[in-house]
């Protein structure tokens, strides 16, 4: 049983960066300890994991789906949103057990699939590798759970402790491989945010242009709405969020371009979560990264660390929580704290 399931949330992970707001979902179909079927979501929009992996059987198989179990790392839907139920599909096709990781948090399903499933005579179990399931979608259990994104706090620092250079200068500190990592991380996240001091002094792209993947929302908090509409950040060539305090209407050149008022942290994270955005990448300076702390709004912390010696400049962040993991990167050392 272990096993299938390990695989099934293998599986899931293939849809990473691609299927938010969904959860990533893996499923297999076992009979008599073989896998007939596998598949995972793929894309948001289009099929889940369940159509997928049935979908995958031979058609010298499609006999045994009546003696079989699947796998599914997160309870089968039970309304129409893109796709039809996923719980409907595994009673038309007769399965005889579903195996599952989690319970939907999701109020549209909420151990309404499960309930459909066994009014149909299907065996259910649920909780299998449950700690698993939920690392897996810690994005997706946060946003329903806590009503608000899964916060992943990143900044890179000296061996001396600094994030830049005297009077905020941007200044390189972390190696190409480490660069080509964040790009990555930028894929697979719904938004990526900075402040007014980083937008201005740095003047980001924050896209994934070293890493082929879609994009995030860049979010920006500009309270007084002082930034050069010159900006890359305000170039409108991905979809943007200003956050202000700035009151009346509040003219924009670019239709990509979104302004929100907020008067603070909670406010955007509220904005946010009605805006559906499940986790947010924060690169700003220290004095964002510092906020997000101090108000206790955070799930991770991704730190890199250079050989670089900068001798005076902006302190990086008092790191918090507990190291879980620990990799060298290049010539850096990423360390990764939850708290």
């Amino acid at each position: 049983m272990i096993q299938f399931m390990r695989r099934a949330l293998e599986l899931a992970t293939l849809g990473r960066g691609q299927v938010s707001p969904n959860p990533m979902v893996g499923c297999v179909i076992e009979h008599n300890g073989r896998i007939i079927g596998e598949g995972w979501h793929q894309r948001y929009g289009e099929a889940h994991a369940e159509r997928n992996a049935i979908r995958s059987v031979k058609p010298e198989d499609e006999h045994l789906l009546p003696e079989s179990t699947a796998y599914v790392t997160l309870e089968p839907c039970s309304h129409y949103g893109k796709q039809p139920p996923c719980a409907d599909f595994l009673i038309e096709r007769r399965i005889k057990r579903v195996v599952c990781c989690n319970d939907d948090p999701n109020p549209l399903v909420g151990g309404q699939g499960f309930a459909k499933l066994r009014r149909a005579g299907i065996e259910v179990e649920t909780g299998i590798l449950n700690e698993l399931g939920r690392e897996l979608n810690a994005r997706f259990f946060t946003f329903f759970e806590r009503e608000r994104p899964y916060i992943i706090l990143k900044w890179a620092e000296t061996t001396d402790g600094f994030i830049a250079a005297a009077g905020g200068r941007p200044v390189k500190i972390s190696g190409d491989l480490s660069h080509r990592i964040v790009h990555r991380w930028r894929s697979e996240e719904d938004a990526i945010l900075v402040g007014t001091n980083t937008a201005r002094n740095d003047n980001p792209r924050l896209n994934t242009r070293l890493w082929p993947g879609k994009n995030p929302t860049r979010l920006v908090l500009d309270r007084n709405l002082a930034l050069s509409p010159d900006l890359y950040l305000l170039d409108g060539t991905q979809p943007t969020i200003v956050y202000h305090q700035v009151e009346g209407q509040v003219p924009t050149k670019h239709s990509a371009i979104i302004h929100s008022f907020a008067h603070s942290l909670i406010d955007v994270l509220q904005d946010l979560h009605q805006r559906r955005i499940q986790s947010v990448l924060v690169e700003g300076g220290t004095t964002l990264l510092q906020s997000f702390m101090d108000a206790g709004f955070w799930d991770e912390m991704r730190v890199f660390r250079s050989r670089t010696m900068l001798g005076e400049g902006i302190k990086a962040p008092a790191v918090r929580g507990q190291l879980i993991q620990r990799d060298l990167i290049g010539d850096d050392e990423l360390s990764i704290y939850r708290p």
